[in-house]
């Protein structure tokens, strides 16, 4: 088809040429002017286009240069991904700075590890499956030049992690610990944990001497990170500043709907066997997580109970309704008696009575 072309590209106009010459001089001198012209203006059309046609599949700077991975690992390009690791490790240990010894008058320590560079580089393109379609893809439309570019350096630079989940998780720890901050200045919350510290034993003991001695600064820093530490582990956080989980992220929730549903319907249908069918009596668990229940509290809530408030609700058999009727009705009426004896819920209701919250005043309090 090529010679076919030349044929009628170049050959043709040559002998139209010697036709012409078979008329007047002064108008075959015209002629031949534009046939010449009109000759070198179609060979360098052939030549550009032969030229682009032959563009090499193998770019410089993109996967292994001008060599072909296949051929540097030497496999074929139907060969599998076990037959490739094959011959990366064979390879790998022939060419390792650590064990290479050149064999050759030509071979160096530099060439040996410049091939193992190449080697390397050649089974991270053939390992992963999509790097592979791209290689293959660019040596079989060799003249899609910019497009291999541009196909290279997005899987090269683009970020593995979607960039928005990245900025939610950033922003949700960001706002932790702004609400973890506030807390450690709160001082109902700094009292109950530098108690509990004292009582665990937490707080560092300056008597250290020598080398090993810290300065007050030191001391009192360290005091900071274990009351930081007490408010993080004991207050439950909720709503937009409670602690980020990545299986709090609606995409997790979404992937693990099924495998929570599939949990949920079988710790039912569990429940409803043992306990309503076969009648049996309730273990301490079960107990406690119908007392929670109960309380309408949540499970980091009720673990942050001491002990003796925990075992003080089994004693009650607060598990069984009625006695949480009367445990609740007896928490009220000591609520009551509290809020009765305060003096700022005192005045508070006589505000509530004689003002109001909807007039205006100038007092103080």
């Amino acid at each position: 088809m090529i010679l076919k072309n030349v044929y009628y590209l170049i050959i043709l106009p040559t002998r139209v040429g010697d036709v012409i010459s078979t008329r007047p001089q002064h108008q075959n001198a015209a002629d031949m002017a534009a046939s010449s012209q009109l000759r070198v203006a179609i060979w360098l059309c052939f030549v550009l286009f032969w030229g682009f046609s032959s563009v090499s599949a193998l770019i410089d700077g993109l996967y292994c240069g001008t060599q072909s991975c296949y051929e540097v690992l030497g496999v074929s390009r139907d060969a599998s991904k076990a037959e490739i690791g094959r011959a990366y490790r064979q390879l790998a240990r022939k060419y390792h700075p650590d064990r290479f010894q050149p064999s050759k008058s030509d071979e160096t320590r530099e060439t040996g590890q410049q091939k193992f560079l190449l080697v390397a580089t050649a089974y991270e393109t053939l390992k992963d499956e999509d790097l592979r379609k791209d290689y293959d893809y660019m040596l079989d439309h060799p003249e899609e030049y910019y497009s291999h570019y541009y196909t290279y350096y997005r899987r090269r630079l683009a970020p593995k992690v979607d960039v928005r989940i990245v900025i939610l998780y950033y922003s949700w720890w960001s706002s932790y610990t702004e609400a973890i901050n506030y807390l450690m200045t709160v001082p109902k919350y700094r009292i109950q944990a530098t108690e509990l510290a004292k009582q665990q034993g937490l707080f560092p003991k300056n008597k250290e001497k020598g080398k090993n001695r810290r300065s007050k600064e030191e001391i009192r820093e360290e005091e900071e990170q274990i009351i930081r530490d007490i408010i993080k582990t004991k207050i439950d956080i909720k709503g937009g500043y409670q602690k980020p989980n990545i299986s709090d992220i609606l995409l997790c929730k979404i992937i693990l709907l099924p495998y929570h549903l599939c949990m949920y319907v079988a710790w039912n249908c569990s429940w409803f066997y043992r306990f309503t069918l076969k009648g049996e009596d309730f273990g301490n668990e079960e107990r406690l997580y119908i007392i929670r229940r109960n309380m309408k509290m949540s499970q980091a809530q009720f673990d942050s109970l001491d002990g003796n408030t925990i075992d003080s609700f089994l004693e009650k058999e607060l598990w069984i309704k009625d006695n949480y009727e009367v445990y609740k009705k007896e928490q009220e009426e000591e609520m009551k008696m509290k809020m009765a004896t305060d003096s700022r819920w005192k005045r508070y209701r006589r505000w509530m009575k004689s003002e109001g919250p909807g007039r205006l005043t100038f007092a103080d309090d």
